[in-house]
């Protein structure tokens, strides 16, 4: 399946946001736990590895070589 022109813009998009987040420098001298436990830094990281996991999921819907996989199957 082809990617469109908006989806793989909103991809892009979504990817150079990702990229600025991952730079969680407010976090740095936090001493405030999550749920008692958890550093707030440590938190994020789980969220944001959480979203890259997602983000590059949905990159796959449009990367992914299905017509290569297609020819594999045939032979």
């Amino acid at each position: 399946m082809p990617a469109n022109k908006p989806s793989s813009t909103l991809l892009w998009i979504a990817a150079v946001v990702l990229l600025v987040l991952h730079q969680d420098f407010w976090f740095w001298d936090s001493e405030q736990l999550l749920f008692g436990f958890l550093p707030i830094g440590l938190a994020y990281q789980a969220g944001y590895s959480i979203a890259a996991a997602c983000l590059w999921g949905w990159a796959m819907q449009f990367a992914w070589p299905s017509h290569i996989e297609a020819m594999a199957d045939e032979s």
